[in-house]
């Protein structure tokens, strides 16, 4: 083996940190709605994210994803919008065990709901949310959850 090939070597790209400037952030939308996942993707698209998204549609999917990240070294979400009332766990069981995770608990969460219950909204308060949206009945409204998606990325 040549020794100018060994794994230390500085990249030969003129950009180094090209990989990462290209990398689509990725967004785990835990939505149990299909007409809700729609909407969620055309005020993203509408904003101009370019994001992967990945979809789930019960509690219970949700925390096998988180599971299958801790165990397999698999990626992390960095946004998560999460729906509250969901089939098998709800939303704040969803919550909790990101935060008890060992690689994804620092992901950025974002509740959209239709739920705009005191007791949700206290139930997630001290879990380190950036933002909690109530699900609109309008399609112009429910556009206003792309802003919130961007800024909640730092984009």
């Amino acid at each position: 083996m040549n020794p100018s090939q060994g794994k230390d070597q500085p990249s030969t790209s003129r950009f180094p940190s090209e990989e990462s400037a290209t990398r689509k952030p990725r967004i785990l939308i835990v939505e149990d709605s299909k007409a809700d996942v729609y909407l969620i993707r055309a005020a993203i698209d509408k904003e101009g994210i370019h994001a992967q998204l990945e979809v789930v549609r019960d509690g219970q999917a949700a925390t096998q994803y988180i599971d299958s990240a801790d165990a397999n070294d698999g990626p992390c979400p960095e946004l998560i919008l999460l729906d509250m009332n969901l089939p098998k766990k709800s939303g704040d069981e969803v919550l909790r065990h990101l935060r008890s995770s060992t690689r994804c608990r620092f992901a950025k969460v974002l509740i959209v709901s239709s739920s705009d219950a005191m007791r949700d909204r206290l139930a997630v308060e001290n879990l380190a949310i950036v933002g909690y949206f109530k699900k609109p009945t309008s399609y112009a409204e429910f556009l206003k959850l792309g802003p919130l998606v961007k800024g909640a990325l730092g984009s």
